[in-house]
């Protein structure tokens, strides 16, 4: 039973926000290294170089924000939980957000740390991938407090990356709130919770409604909890076999994406594919979070269907990286239902 006058929402967006600049330049030079299970590229540039760039953008980012923002635009009640800067990026951004009228009373405003802000390169016009580098700023800083969290209320808890500094204080209240509102949980955990391993994130899988990684994020996370032994460690490629333990480790649903390969979704019981949406790609920029907030709108809005949440994420995320910045390519639910 709801209370009143207490807001329900379909979902509740908890991660980062910040400002995008976005570099072009064809003066880097990526390098495979397919040795390196976890970092199979790397990107290279003259070491004391000044590299000119014919093209910058600034745009709005951050996985709180983004998944937000595309919760928002596919009709769905949201509200969001990030901190900002006392500044006027901060100022920005929440203006952002209250433009797709999601609800942003609870971000909060750290008055020390600037709003936080990422520097993102791109270097490759046929592959359009990029290197980031991030500043968390007042993300660094966010911290939940169990008291304003107990009266959530929502059919969903979406977990974007989070900042490492107070990631277990947090991951517990949000794990807390979930259990206590009956809320269903989707997780997509950043590089720095996966840096901690299993140690970190096993314990919370069994109450994961939905883990949402990448296959490099995958084998990472895997490795952290499986013994090789001699066994050839190719077979970590294999999403099938990623997607069997990680389901074993607790979470009720696994999905895990692999760019032009698709994406795959396992249940316990089967495992589904779907094939990459074609589209004019232009910037990669966002497309994890219009995928993973594709899905999870996807299994509100198909009732639990995931074939048909699994093509709802693709053409979401295939929109994205067709724009030029991580919102700017996110589709409305009737935009999408024209695609589907």
């Amino acid at each position: 039973m709801v209370k009143k006058n207490k807001k329900y929402f379909d979902v509740i967006s908890i991660g980062g926000a910040s400002r995008d600049y976005t570099f072009y330049t064809d003066k880097g030079k990526i390098i495979s290294t397919p040795q390196n299970l976890t970092s199979q590229k790397m990107l290279a540039f003259e070491y004391g170089g000044k590299i000119h760039s014919p093209e910058a953008y600034v745009n709005f980012g951050g996985g709180g924000a983004n998944t937000a923002v595309s919760f928002a635009k596919l009709g769905l009640r949201t509200s969001t939980l990030l901190a900002v800067g006392d500044d006027d990026s901060g100022k920005a951004i929440i203006e952002n957000l209250k433009k797709y009228k999601i609800d942003s009373w609870r971000v909060q405003i750290d008055k020390k740390r600037s709003t936080g802000f990422s520097f993102l390169i791109c270097v490759d016009r046929k592959d359009h991938d990029h290197i980031a580098f991030v500043y968390s700023g007042a993300s660094k800083g966010f911290l939940l407090n169990p008291k304003s969290t107990n009266d959530l209320s929502s059919r969903w808890i979406y977990i974007a990356p989070l900042s490492h500094e107070n990631a277990s204080k947090n991951l517990k209240i949000i794990f807390d709130s979930a259990k206590k509102n009956s809320m269903m949980v989707a997780w997509n955990p950043g590089t720095t919770q996966i840096q901690t391993g299993k140690r970190l994130i096993g314990p919370y899988l069994k109450y994961t409604d939905v883990l949402i990684l990448n296959k490099d994020e995958a084998i990472e996370l895997v490795l952290s909890g499986v013994r090789l032994g001699r066994k050839n460690p190719n077979h970590l490629n294999r999403p099938v076999y990623l997607l069997n333990i990680l389901g074993e480790w607790g979470a009720k649903i696994v999905v895990i994406t692999d760019g032009k390969k698709g994406s795959w979704a396992y249940d316990g019981k089967k495992i589904y594919h779907q094939k990459s949406v074609r589209s004019k790609a232009i910037d990669t920029t966002g497309a994890g979070d219009a995928f993973g907030s594709g899905f999870i709108a996807g299994l509100i809005l198909k009732n639990g269907a995931l074939q048909s949440a699994l093509k709802l994420a693709a053409v979401n995320s295939a929109s994205v990286v067709g724009e030029i910045g991580a919102q700017n390519g996110l589709l409305t639910i009737n935009k999408i239902n024209n695609k589907l």
